[in-house]
């Protein structure tokens, strides 16, 4: 059977087909293919493009059940690595860390990270403003379930538009990036005071009753592995208290002194602190 279509309808089908297609180079240019591994994805997105300082992101994708790691593993776990040397017209790159969320991690400890998926935003600086740019990373993370599995990958995008059709993910990753605070700060959840007891150190917590909280603690070089802080059931009136043991630091470090971050997540919000340990 021949079913003939008048030619106005043919015009309004190509058209439609054309927008369609414009939408998808669109999308890919603002996007970079995502990179496949048996449980989890990766890609590099833009945001819009104006002046010196870009902001990007490395995407992750993870199957269900599966986990990758904070720059902070916890316990357990491979932090990511990126290595961007290879990009072109590019002078340095920040990597923004949302808040993790913390797990068990198998083995009566607990690790950091992500599940399901996450953007990490990039602030990246171009060398010159008025010149194409083009990021290139590789990138090493890991998964895990019961078992961890390494993955690396690479991706390419050049940054061109204008407006971006990723801005408003980006926008929702910077969010998510704890904000910095200082002891005492009038927010809605603040560390209130850091003390040492011998080998522990103590840090209270304002917040409201009934708050879900969690703190993480990270050394001033990446090589401390401290513990992650445990909430103390019994703590002095209006406080939540949470106590890590100075462990984990390394060979010829001291801890009098040392700059330490802590990082304080409750629900959708968290704040990061920077102290010196006395």
């Amino acid at each position: 059977m021949i079913v003939t279509v008048p030619l106005r309808a043919t015009i309004r089908v190509a058209a439609i087909f054309s927008v369609a297609c414009m939408a998808a180079e669109v999308r890919a240019d603002d996007a970079s293919p995502w990179q496949q591994d048996t449980h989890s994805a990766v890609r590099l997105i833009a945001g819009s493009r104006s002046g010196a300082v870009l902001l990007g992101g490395i995407a992750f994708k993870l199957q269900d059940g599966w986990k990758t790691y904070w720059r902070t593993p916890g316990d357990s776990g491979v932090p990511p690595r990126f290595d961007f040397s290879k990009s072109d017209n590019v002078e340095a790159v920040t990597v923004m860390w949302p808040a993790p969320r913390q797990f068990d991690d198998g083995a009566g400890g607990t690790s950091l990270g992500y599940k399901k998926q996450v953007v990490l935003p990039l602030r990246i600086v171009a060398k010159n403003p008025d010149k194409p740019l083009v990021l290139r990373a590789d990138i090493n993370y890991a998964v895990c379930e019961k078992l961890c599995v390494p993955v690396e990958a690479k991706a390419e995008l050049a940054f061109a538009s204008v407006a971006s059709t990723e801005d408003a993910t980006l926008s929702e990753a910077l969010n998510a990036v704890p904000k910095p605070a200082n002891i005492g700060d009038p927010i809605p959840f603040t560390i209130r005071d850091v003390k040492r007891d011998g080998k522990n150190v103590l840090v209270d917590v304002a917040a409201p009753e009934g708050k879900d909280l969690s703190l993480f603690v990270e050394g001033p070089t990446p090589d401390w592995a401290l513990p992650v802080p445990k909430l103390v059931e019994h703590a002095p009136s209006g406080v939540k208290r949470f106590a890590f043991e100075l462990d984990g630091l390394p060979p010829g470090a001291k801890a009098d002194g040392a700059a330490l971050k802590l990082t304080l997540v409750g629900g959708d919000k968290a704040y990061e602190f920077n102290i010196n340990l006395n």
